[in-house]
């Protein structure tokens, strides 16, 4: 098994991101023949209700999680709620699930989509840069 430093996490529900704050978290790669990884949240209990109804549900969702460095592009993955509890004054959220498929370069998708909606010249190099910081789901991952 490896471990990674989870330094972001968004929920993707109906093509809509969820950003989650997180108190701290965990990307666990379990190397096993199912490919399965688990996401370890630890988060604010206000966010109790919603994970126990998705887990309750079954529902399968997707997620964008930045590991490591807050720089590397995100990782995306197909997971479950599997676990919620809580730990003091937090919540532990334990979410199983794969790698939505192999990541690829976020600045050319990026660009290549800016490009598609039209943008040149100044507005596409501002459009650019704040995108490249804040890092929302390309059309290519929806």
């Amino acid at each position: 098994m490896k471990t990674f430093k989870m330094i972001s996490v968004d929920l993707i529900r109906d093509s809509k991101e969820m950003p989650i704050t997180l108190e701290d978290g965990i990307v666990i790669n379990q190397e096993n023949t199912s490919r399965s990884w688990v996401l370890e949240l630890f988060i604010d209990q206000k966010y109790e209700a919603f994970f126990n109804e998705l887990k309750t549900s079954g529902e399968l969702f997707n997620t964008k999680v930045v590991i490591s460095y807050p720089e590397n592009e995100p990782a995306h993955f197909e997971v479950v709620t599997y676990s919620v509890k809580r730990i003091g004054d937090y919540l532990s959220v334990l979410l199983r699930g794969t790698l939505k498929r192999a990541r690829r370069k976020y600045a050319e998708s990026l660009l290549a989509d800016l490009i598609e909606e039209g943008l040149t010249g100044e507005a596409l190099l501002t459009k650019f840069e704040h995108d490249m910081k804040t890092r929302p789901t390309l059309k290519r991952d929806q």
